[in-house]
């Protein structure tokens, strides 16, 4: 054997201990056999949809929105770019409708739908200027335009986009923002006044500036400040509209600047950035939680929150200023959301390190009853092990009209994503009690 083969084979081999790795072991998702729930692959290979808080399927219905990551088991490079994809339900075609240079492992651009099927959204960068902006794209004729700002959450109607400052994301917390050069992105040490929330109109693509991170720390009642402010960095990680574009939602977190636990609290506001309100505290957080999300009702959040101070978390509702705060469901997991239109059933999954898996992998899409305390699994999908950056979560999401579930997996050694049809599942409890009574008797 040469020295250059032998040099060669080396390089491979380092290749392989040093490149982290995804799970090995080709899996297949569980297809749910319960009653009034069918599930079918929608796309498979390097592809997610966003979040469990928006729907990926488009306003009609006809299409599902999803992104292609260039690759699955490394950290994304500026100027690395993914694929937008669109996927027809009906015939399950797909197709590559742009590429983004404005991404990360979990979100990946934030794709997401606007107003219409016409009106497609996602984060892209410039590598000129390395300023990273939204783009609005109709996928069905390839034409877009750039807007001022960066989109985490489009509203509800479809009009406004609210953003954080992806570019600096990270450093919250890996897998939700955009890449840039490190070098460009300034850290926030202490209660920052040039870091903030910012709101974009769609149609005029004007971007504002609504509270800055000072703001909120100065402004939001209950108070969270501290003695000692600057010995720590601070972070708004993710922004979420209420369904009725009434308020936003944020989280806002500081960690000391020499190292140490985190701290978090979750903010409410208006959508101008008045009447700020602590919803949950440091110290309620502290105790364990995580996936805060809005109720239909626009008034009310929901959240996985330990507040009895045993091991494990409950599913609680807290209103928007911290008040009326109770346990919805037990065990919390995951990342949950009420079904759109209000009935009494939330979907969510959970971690692969949570009691309420088999500890291989695998985690169910849970679908709750709230009015009954009772819950079914739709399915057991296949997550592997892995965590931190590369983990892959399901992110249950359901559509607008309230009758799919979307979510992520993985099989055969790539990241898929399903759909889940609950047409004759979501129904009034009565009609649910019938149809069991029916399927008893046969």
């Amino acid at each position: 054997m040469t020295d250059l083969r032998i040099f060669i084979l080396f390089l491979f081999a380092l290749v392989a201990i040093l490149e982290p790795k995804a799970q090995t072991t080709a899996r297949t998702i569980e297809i749910s056999t319960l009653p009034g729930v069918t599930i079918k692959q929608a796309s498979q290979g390097r592809i997610i949809h966003r979040f469990f808080d928006t729907s990926p399927l488009s306003p009609s219905g006809k299409y599902l929105a999803l992104f292609r990551l260039p690759y699955e088991n490394k950290s994304p490079q500026p100027g690395d770019f993914g694929e937008v994809i669109l996927v027809d339900i009906k015939t399950g075609k797909e197709g590559v409708v742009a590429t983004s240079r404005g991404w990360e492992m979990q979100l990946g651009a934030n794709v997401q739908w606007g107003e219409t099927d016409r009106d497609l959204l996602f984060n892209d960068v410039d590598t000129i200027t390395w300023k990273a902006f939204c783009v609005v794209l109709d996928p069905l004729t390839g034409k877009s335009r750039r807007l001022n700002g960066t989109v985490f959450m489009a509203s509800n109607d479809g009009k406004k986009i609210a953003s954080y400052n992806l570019t600096n994301s990270r450093y919250a917390q890996v897998g939700y923002g955009v890449i840039i050069p490190e070098h460009l992105i300034k850290r926030n040490i202490g209660p920052v006044d040039d870091d903030a929330i910012y709101i974009t109109q769609i149609a005029s693509g004007i971007t504002k500036r609504v509270v800055t991170i000072r703001e909120i720390y100065e402004k939001t009642q209950p108070s969270i400040a501290i003695a000692n402010p600057q010995d720590y960095e601070y972070y708004c990680f993710q922004v979420k509209w209420n369904p009725q574009g009434t308020r936003l939602l944020t989280t806002l977190q500081w960690a000391p600047l020499k190292g140490g636990a985190r701290q978090r609290s979750v903010i409410t506001m208006r959508p101008d950035g008045t009447d700020i309100k602590t919803a949950i505290t440091p110290e309620q957080w502290g105790k364990g939680g995580h996936h805060i999300n809005w109720m239909p009702d626009g008034e009310h959040l929901s959240m996985n929150l330990n507040i009895d101070s045993k091991p494990g978390l409950e599913l609680i509702s807290v209103k928007y200023d911290g008040t009326d705060l109770k346990t919805v469901f037990t065990p919390g997991s995951g990342h949950p959301s009420f079904h759109p239109k209000g009935f009494p059933f939330i979907i969510t999954d959970a971690y692969p390190n949570e009691t309420i898996t088999k500890k291989n992998g695998t985690v169910p899409i849970r679908l709750l009853y709230t009015d009954e305390g009772k819950e079914e699994n739709i399915a057991e999908v296949f997550v592997s092990n892995t965590d931190g950056e590369f983990r892959i979560d399901p992110h249950p999401a359901w559509d607008r009209s309230g009758r799919y579930v979307i979510f992520n997996g993985f099989t055969d050694n790539t990241r898929s994503v399903y759909i889940a049809d609950l047409k004759d599942k979501i129904q009034p409890k009565n009609t649910r009690k019938k149809d069991q009574k029916i399927a008893n008797k046969n």
